[in-house]
């Protein structure tokens, strides 16, 4: 049976919030503990409950580890305080930066057509060049996508022209395997009846003498 999952929020009664606290509290000194004595750690654990009692845990010394802290937390104070050799930029380096970023913001106004007023017909007509080919590269650019579009299109309608073609195989011999299957089914017997008809032999007919049986006697004529 698995354990039910405790939701993680403020307990509102009183009574199971003083027992989940203790419990708790428990639990993570030793867990404290444990990873002091396994890794060497140097740990130190102040909690407060809601009562405002207190209640610490430490590996070796709490003021030991509280002025080891303090120690460490001054060095990195002295270290924010220094500026980093990195980030250390003199005024001529700054001066230079700050112009270059000054320079390429209006020219990219004056190739948006902003700010033209101060320049001569030498630099309006250098910069109609620069956007001349500018403006060159990306009707390049459009035409190559255009192309290979139009190629993909084609290679998708030949594709389907062969996946038609199949298709119309496919039904017309489908179509044929169920003619097929209806000709036998629904067909008469292909087995001939043969009428065979006995006669007896017609009557044969002989020329017999014709004789008469005569009565009386026969008188002379």
């Amino acid at each position: 049976m698995t354990r039910k999952k405790i939701q993680i929020k403020k307990i509102e009664n009183t009574t199971a919030r003083q027992v989940t606290f203790s419990k708790r509290r428990r639990g993570l000194f030793k867990k404290a503990l444990e990873l002091s004595t396994l890794c060497g750690a140097e740990i130190a654990l102040i909690v407060f409950s809601a009562t405002g009692k207190l209640f610490h845990y430490a590996s070796s010394s709490m003021q030991q580890v509280i002025e080891t802290r303090k120690n460490l937390h001054s060095k990195d104070l002295d270290k924010m305080d220094q500026p980093s050799f990195e980030f250390q930029i003199d005024s001529s380096t700054y001066t230079l930066l700050s112009n270059e970023i000054v320079e390429k913001t209006h020219g990219l106004r004056q190739m948006m057509g902003e700010e033209l007023q101060l320049l001569n017909i030498e630099e309006l007509q250098k910069l109609e060049e620069l956007l001349d080919a500018g403006l060159r590269r990306v009707l390049k650019a459009k035409d190559d996508r255009f192309l290979e579009e139009i190629s993909a299109l084609k290679r998708k309608g030949a594709q389907l022209v062969e996946d038609n073609q199949r298709l119309k195989q496919f039904q017309q011999m489908e179509n044929q395997l169920m003619i097929k299957t209806h000709v036998t089914e629904q067909g008469q017997s292909s087995v001939p009846i043969t009428n065979i008809c006995s006669s007896a032999d017609p009557p044969q007919h002989q020329d017999n003498d014709d004789t008469s049986l005569k009565l009386g006697l026969s008188f002379p004529y």
